[in-house]
């Protein structure tokens, strides 16, 4: 060999750092005798010894010095430069915390987008509930329902959580057609509960005497699945499923709406890494050039029969 085993070498180096072999050992999470042995090993390898044994204690020979001092500046410097290439790494590396109904819509397939425009970024994406906030999760950007009201955050509105009935028009079809539609006898579908609905009968100054029926969903990606399947009517957030309606997969029955005020936003930390800047700012504008602020048209003006 042309010079000693890398092992060896920084063994021999935490040993002549702090003096003892049994501290080399805890640093290096190996025993007492494992450090001895490297030791040996490399005074083998030289021919003459690196340290002498003082008592219980050990200090290094002139030899010892010598070879230590290189070590030591070596090592730092490998230290130095891999942990500059990680931290390079983590600036060009991005996490996104997202709820599944914008994940599958909007996050997931815009993905190609950002790999072409900024090749040398690498997105990981993880998933997010409607309760997350920013700090609960380890992530650099979080795509969620709601703004982060928490300090040294950042909350950009993506879409709006403006909720109107949509039915797909197969079983629009099966009821005659949008002319047909009455309200109070069409399937329900429900998003996590029936108050959506409770309240959208309120607005639109229907007096329903008996409870809602229909199936309930707590997740909105099986709610849109059902109501796409033809299997009722559903309150969606049109601007989250704007491409199933532009499609005609999806047909808006009234103009009538509810949570208006309310929104899906993207959050960062005021202190983000340039990745996730660079995300953030290149999705929130993907998203406003694709949304578009007013209504979806709807089929049937009437708010109900």
């Amino acid at each position: 060999m042309s010079m000693p085993s890398l092992n060896a070498l920084r063994t021999f180096e935490a040993a002549a750092r702090l003096l003892s072999f049994a501290k080399a050992g805890d640093e290096m999470h190996v025993t007492h005798a494992a450090v001895s042995h490297q030791v040996r090993h490399l005074e083998d390898w030289f021919g003459f010894a690196l340290f002498q044994r003082a008592g219980r204690g050990v200090r290094l020979t002139a030899a010892g010095e010598s070879l230590a001092a290189v070590l030591s500046l070596g090592f730092s410097s490998i230290e130095k430069e891999c942990m500059r290439l990680k931290q390079r790494g983590a600036q060009e590396r991005v996490t996104v915390a997202c709820i599944p109904s914008i994940a599958s819509r909007w996050l997931i397939p815009a993905l190609p987008l950002f790999a072409e425009k900024y090749p040398g970024h690498d997105v990981r994406v993880v998933y997010a509930s409607a309760e997350n906030r920013l700090r609960q999760t380890e992530c650099d950007v979080l795509i969620t329902l709601g703004a982060d009201p928490s300090p040294k955050t950042t909350s950009r509105r993506l879409f709006s959580r403006r909720n109107q009935p949509v039915v797909s028009p197969r079983y629009l079809d099966g009821k005659g057609g949008s002319s047909g539609i009455d309200f109070s006898t069409v399937d329900l579908l429900h998003d996590e509960t029936t108050d959506h609905w409770s309240a959208w009968f309120r607005l639109a100054g229907v007096d329903r005497q008996r409870p809602l029926r229909g199936p309930v969903f707590q997740d909105f990606n099986m709610l849109a699945t059902a109501v796409v399947a033809g299997h009722g009517v559903a309150l969606c957030p049109v601007e989250v499923i704007r491409r199933e309606i532009a499609a005609g997969d999806l047909v808006v029955l009234s103009a009538l709406s509810i949570l208006d005020d309310e929104g899906y936003f993207l959050i960062t930390g005021a202190d983000a890494a340039p990745a996730a800047t660079l995300f953030s700012a290149w999705f929130s504008e993907l998203m406003q050039d694709d949304i578009r602020p007013d209504a979806p048209p709807a089929r049937n003006p009437a708010p109900a029969g």
